[in-house]
């Protein structure tokens, strides 16, 4: 049960990770201008980036192996959930990255600020993968 209470911890912190995001930090980076936000939003996607995408594979890593175990589904739905932010990011909000990423800060505008604003957007289905995955791994404990 060790890997299923792994895989719940791992999903949390995701969940975390993310909504921290959505409720702070964009806000808060909404506030800047346009070169400053672009300069801050382009620090925190990379670090973020690093970091919920080691928190997915890590995550469905240990739910598979509680799923292994015990033979419940519903660890392996949770993995799969966390896991799904991987192609969401690929598939959904890269192309709104990769514009952001090749934008200078010193050329930022409100093109910037609005793909920023579309950014934002996207991320909160990665906050609620992530807090489903929770939900699903929290049951498949219970």
């Amino acid at each position: 049960m060790l890997a299923g209470l792994a895989a719940l911890a791992v999903a949390a912190l995701f969940s975390g990770a993310a909504l921290y995001i959505n409720v702070a930090e964009q806000p808060a980076r909404l506030r800047l201008d346009d070169r400053a936000l672009l300069a801050q939003w382009q620090v925190a996607y990379r670090r973020g980036f690093a970091l919920q995408a080691t928190l997915a594979i890590v995550g469905f890593l240990c739910a598979a192996a509680a799923w292994w175990q015990t033979g419940r589904p519903a660890f392996l739905l949770g993995g799969l959930v966390l896991l799904a932010n991987w192609p969401y990011t690929l598939l959904a909000i890269l192309p709104t990255n990769r514009p952001l990423m090749a934008t200078r800060p010193a050329e930022a505008g409100a093109e910037s600020r609005r793909l920023i604003g579309r950014w934002a957007r996207l991320h909160a289905v990665r906050t609620a993968l992530g807090l489903a995955a929770t939900l699903l791994l929290a049951v498949a404990l219970a």
